[in-house]
């Protein structure tokens, strides 16, 4: 029996046409008036099952494009356009919004972000896991003393932002780990209250320039060493706008439940709302937790906390493998750690809480090697860390011991742990959102370098495909609800996440039962298919494989509409 063809897949959610998807009427958010007078648009996307982000599902419709704005959504677009794209048999939806990417970190490297736009992608929001791009604080690794931040402000992060031209559009929260580092350095010591009184001024100063919340990773250091009252003290300036606060939480294994309780506890004290980031039951003895977990975010909306999570579409994670040995042991930051490894007094005692750690994820085996920057440890890339070692004829953990000093201590790792049953629940709770928690790179350039998580490259495609079209854990309708409306507005981006009259021109076209990824932890240096047009702020960033003449992404400031800026 033969599949089913990209029409007959997006039509499981398609009713026939009685009603606007959008309300008639004046335009908004800056759109050119069109009444009395007939004009080509400059684009029209024609005949496509569009979902308008709403969750809603969808409907046979045009969309028409003037400049960076939707100015229409109907069912049938008499003018014509400069540029037309039959859509016909295929989804056309908001970009997709990914609440959670580190897609900025390669950008001066390479602003194409080709695997992101390539996922469908049109808006990233970045300064996760407690670091953001300012302020770029001069801490006792790097020579000078804490407290000797740099003048970088947030309001020049947008300008640079909008100099380098991204291919997508890039929102950003304040990293609190960033901002401890740049007042207190990355020692293991309470803030005094005149560095606290420091650390919230950056945080109003970034709020006011348009950061979109401000995020903690609180398994990282310095941010580890931040305190529950700091963060609820660092929070407050949140809670006038609504704007949420963002938590790799302290523990995502065995203390899971009080990380949870945790986090619940310093939004509800700063008076703002709760993003948990990636959420996950590490390790096998964890995974019954997931219940628990959920039960407390019910509890905490029910007694009016607004609370919500995202989570990648993978079951494994990416970190550094630092992360795998005690925070204690990274206190004053990495020479320090260094020399602890083999101190007397520090090393049975971190190997054992290291080894540990390894044993919760299910051994050497489930440790993959991302990157490394020793010349001599580039073998290690894309190999499982248990038989590396193996095939060296030595033990794994003096293995990863001697690679940390080769390395000073920067070495990438992914790790197995996480169950897929959990996954569909996550990824299908009603407070669930979709995000990647991945990099941007390309397969070729500059960014094409060690091992990097697939997730990178193949997030979004990889919901619809595996957790839609196969596992049938979301409906198509919900999966794009998830990756645009959703987290558009969890961010205060006022006009992004939705196909409606006067909202931003991002837009993914997709063949709904094509759509795949195609990157993997094996060979993560690949895009997706099934994908045939990216619009990004009204012009093509992809069409047909084929990526735009120009890059059109933008800064994006919480609570700001963005035309024609």
């Amino acid at each position: 029996m033969a599949g089913p063809t990209r029409r007959d897949f997006v039509a499981l959610g398609a009713v026939a046409v009685g009603g606007a998807l959008v309300p008639s009427g004046g335009a908004a958010f800056g759109v050119p008036t069109l009444i009395g007078r007939r004009r080509a648009h400059d684009l029209v996307i024609r005949g496509g099952t569009v979902f308008n982000g709403s969750g809603g599902t969808g409907v046979e419709a045009d969309v028409a494009i003037v400049g960076d704005r939707i100015v229409d959504v109907a069912r049938r677009i008499t003018e014509r356009g400069t540029e037309e794209l039959d859509a016909r048999g295929l989804a056309v939806a908001p970009g997709f919004v990914d609440i959670h990417s580190h897609g900025d970190g390669t950008l001066e490297e390479d602003p194409r972000q080709e695997s992101v736009v390539r996922q469908g992608i049109t808006t990233i929001i970045v300064g996760q896991d407690g670091s953001s791009r300012a302020p770029r604080g001069r801490n006792r690794t790097s020579g000078a003393e804490p407290g000797e931040e740099s003048a970088q402000s947030f309001a020049a992060v947008f300008e640079a932002l909008d100099r380098l031209k991204p291919s997508v559009n890039i929102a950003t929260g304040i990293g609190l780990g960033s901002v401890r580092a740049a007042v207190v350095g990355d020692d293991d010591r309470p803030a005094t209250a005149a560095e606290l009184a420091r650390m919230r001024a950056m945080v109003e100063d970034a709020i006011r320039a348009g950061a979109c919340g401000a995020s903690s990773g609180l398994e990282y250091t310095p941010g580890a060493f931040a305190p529950q009252a700091e963060l609820i003290e660092l929070c407050r300036p949140l809670a006038a706008r609504r704007l949420p606060y963002t938590t790799h939480m302290r523990n995502e294994d065995d203390r899971l439940l009080e990380a949870i309780d945790e986090s619940i506890a310093v939004a509800r004290g700063a008076g703002c709302p709760l993003q948990v980031s990636h959420l996950k039951t590490q390790g096998p003895r964890n995974w019954p937790k997931l219940d628990a977990v959920f039960a407390r975010v019910a509890d905490a909306r029910r007694a009016g906390l607004d609370v919500a999570f995202d989570r990648y579409p993978y079951i494994a994670y990416q970190t550094g493998l630092t992360n795998l040995f005690p925070v204690w042991a990274r206190d004053g930051g990495t020479q320090p750690f260094l020399v602890r490894l083999d101190a007397a007094d520090t090393r049975e005692r971190i190997r054992t809480e290291a080894i540990g750690k390894v044993e919760l994820i299910g051994g050497w085996d489930n440790v993959h090697i991302a990157s490394v920057r020793a010349a001599e440890d580039k073998a290690a890339e894309g190999k499982r860390l248990g038989a590396y070692a193996r095939s060296l004829g030595v033990d794994p953990y003096a293995l990863s011991v001697e690679m940390l000093k080769r390395n000073n201590a920067s070495i990438g790792m992914v790790g197995f742990a996480m169950s897929e049953e959990n996954l569909d629940r996550i990824l299908a709770h009603p407070n669930g959102m979709v995000c990647s928690d991945g990099g941007s790179y390309s397969v070729d350039g500059p960014t094409r370098r060690g091992s990097p998580h697939p997730r990178g490259a193949g997030s979004f495609p990889r919901v619809i495909a595996r957790y839609v079209r196969e596992r049938k854990a979301l409906t198509l309708e919900q999966a794009i609800h998830k990756m645009t409306a959703l987290p558009a507005s969890r961010m205060h981006l006022a006009d992004r996440g939705r196909l409606a009259k006067g909202a931003a021109a991002d837009v993914v076209v997709f063949d709904a039962a094509r759509i795949t990824d195609t990157a993997t932890y094996e060979q993560p240096f690949s895009y997706p298919t099934g994908i045939n047009a990216v619009v990004v702020n009204g012009r093509f960033a992809v069409r047909e494989g084929q990526r735009g003449a120009d890059r059109t992404g933008r800064g994006l400031r919480a609570g700001a509409a963005t035309a024609g800026r």
